[in-house]
Parts: structure tokens; C-alpha cells; sequence
């Protein structure tokens, strides 16, 4: 058994008191860490599915490593359309963070993949992306896989939000089941939750550490729930279970 904290789009400034759409981020994401902290929960790995910032400063991804420093366990990022590759590097692919890496944990391998198209809020797995993906299920014994990316691979059922999703997502999907040992694909960006089979791949999308995107809505909205943060539990026959917490001000 393998718990995963999954943590999403906190949107960060070099500001600390820095906002986005009327909500500081810093204190957002700090309370979903408390609210994490003094649970009796307690994780093995932690995922984080990009969008860390909102600046494009290396103020930022500095500030977002000090807030998840504490939690002492190793971090899986992978990058989202609002973060620059360039800097998030430097602070994820140092120790106990790592940038679009795999690992196996028990009979689990956990990798991270980048769907990010540069200048672009939409995404793509490209075929270089795929080939890594293939070969490194292909080298692992793992005999389950989880799978870790920012845009969704499947349609949010949100006309503005789907025409920034995964571009090949139909696509990506069938390359996922042919692999045989996808369990488990879990996204952010699209700032609400999600929880569906497709293709026997059970797809994940945890809402984020700031604010929300109103679902099903043909524009641009944003909702007024709290933010959060997902339990997840890999289990060793290939099932998972999972808990949405919604941190609520109280």
C-alpha cells in the first residue's frame, strides 16, 4: 500500500501577499499543508501536477520549495502551462524533489510526464514523451502503473476549459491501455474535481490549492469552493482509493 499526497496548481508570486482572482496563494497553499499536517493521514509520496507559479519569477518555485520542504517526503512534479521549465528545474530536480522522474514503490511505478506546449495554455504529449513513457513501463518489474501529467486526458464537459485540455488525449488514452499496467492517470489544471474509468484507466483530477474553476460552465467562471487537496491509496493489487478534502476556513 502506497499513500499519495496530491497536491495542484497553487499559482505562486515572488510576493508573498501575492493574489490570484482575489485569494493570496502563499496562505492558501499553507493551509492546505496544515490542514494535511495535523491529520492522522500520513503520506508516502507527494504529487504535484504543475502550474506552481503564476510570475514567472525564481522568487516563486524558491518560495514553493520552503512551504513543502517540511513535509520531508520525496515530491513528484511535472510542469504546467503557467510555469517556465527553465527555472522549476532548478528547484525540482534537486533532492527530495524530482521533475518529470519515475520511481518504483512497491509494486507501483509512479512517473511524470510533460504535457506543456510553450506559450500555449493547452497541452501535448508528444510522441518523444509517449516513447519515454513506453520505455520506461517496459524496463520497470512494476506490475502497476500511475501516471502523472497537468492537462486532462479526457473532456471537463466545459466549453472554454476543454479547448485548453490534451490536444491527443483521445489518443493518449488508447497509448495508456496499451501499455497494459496503467492504473491510474492523475491531472490538475482544470481547478475542480474528476474522477472517471476510461478504458479501464481510472483518471483522476484533484481541484486546486487556490481557487476554483466553476464545472460545466460554457465561459470562463470561477466557483466558490475552498481550496484542496486529494488522498490517494495505491493498492497492491492495482485498485486505489481516494479522498478529495475540501479545506474549509473553520
Amino acid at each position: 500500500m502506497i499513500r499519495i499526497l496530491h497536491v495542484t496548481d497553487p499559482h505562486l508570486f515572488a510576493d508573498p501577499e501575492g493574489s490570484l482572482r482575489g485569494l493570496a496563494t502563499q496562505a492558501s497553499l499553507q493551509r492546505v499543508l496544515d490542514h494535511y499536517r495535523t491529520g492522522d493521514w500520513l503520506a508516502d509520496r507527494v504529487v504535484i501536477t504543475g502550474d506552481l507559479i503564476q510570475d514567472d519569477s525564481a522568487e516563486a518555485y524558491d518560495r514553493f520549495r520552503e512551504l513543502l520542504l517540511p513535509l520531508n517526503l520525496r515530491m513528484h512534479c511535472v510542469p504546467g502551462n503557467h510555469d517556465v521549465r527553465e527555472l522549476m528545474q532548478r528547484v525540482c530536480c534537486a533532492p527530495p524533489f524530482s521533475y518529470c522522474a519515475h520511481e518504483e514503490v512497491g509494486n507501483w511505478l509512479i512517473i511524470g510526464l510533460d504535457s506543456c506546449i510553450t506559450g500555449d495554455a493547452g497541452g501535448l504529449l508528444t510522441e518523444e514523451e509517449l516513447d519515454r513513457l513506453s520505455d520506461t513501463v517496459t524496463r520497470s518489474s512494476a506490475k502497476h502503473v500511475m501516471v502523472c501529467l497537468h492537462h486532462p486526458p479526457v473532456d471537463m464537459g466545459s466549453a472554454w476549459l476543454d479547448t485548453v485540455g490534451l490536444r491527443n488525449g483521445e489518443d493518449v488514452l488508447k497509448h495508456l491501455q496499451s501499455l497494459g499496467r496503467v492504473r491510474l492517470a492523475v491531472f490538475g489544471h482544470v481547478h475542480q474535481p474528476y474522477d472517471q474509468q476510461h478504458l479501464g484507466i481510472r483518471i483522476i483530477g484533484t481541484p486546486s490549492t487556490c481557487r476554483q474553476f466553476l464545472p460545466g460552465s460554457a465561459e470562463f467562471a470561477v466557483d466558490d469552493r475552498p481550496p484542496a487537496y486529494r488522498r490517494i491509496t495505491l493498492r497492491n493489487d492495482g485498485s486505489s482509493e481516494t479522498q478529495l478534502v475540501w479545506v474549509d476556513d473553520d
